[in-house]
């Protein structure tokens, strides 16, 4: 009885852990204009300490000047970060042109 009480604490600490997706949006200059969407990946390491690989809003945006920036964390990031621990850590980038 002890064990399936600890084992259903872990489960719901975890799901709960997973649940939360950070994530940060802002404009530069008049925002979005054709609705194009363009996303990319950066990669992190050491609970996103060490950038092993980043794209900036900027290369994905290309020749655009007025887009709408998106960075998150989806559900596979967030898998990924508690399969490895923490020493991956990906976020997700979304430009919308």
């Amino acid at each position: 009885m002890k064990k399936y009480i600890l084992k259903s604490l872990l489960v719901v600490a975890t799901v709960i852990s997973l649940t939360s997706c950070y994530s940060l949006s802002y404009s530069v200059g008049s925002g979005s204009k054709t609705g194009e969407t363009v996303k990319g990946h950066n990669h992190y390491l050491i609970a996103g300490l060490i950038p092993a690989g980043t794209k900036t809003p900027a290369e994905l945006a290309g020749d655009a000047k007025d887009y709408d920036v998106q960075v998150v964390h989806t559900f596979v990031d967030g898998l990924l970060q508690a399969i490895t621990g923490g020493i991956y850590t990906p976020t997700t980038v979304i430009v919308k042109k």
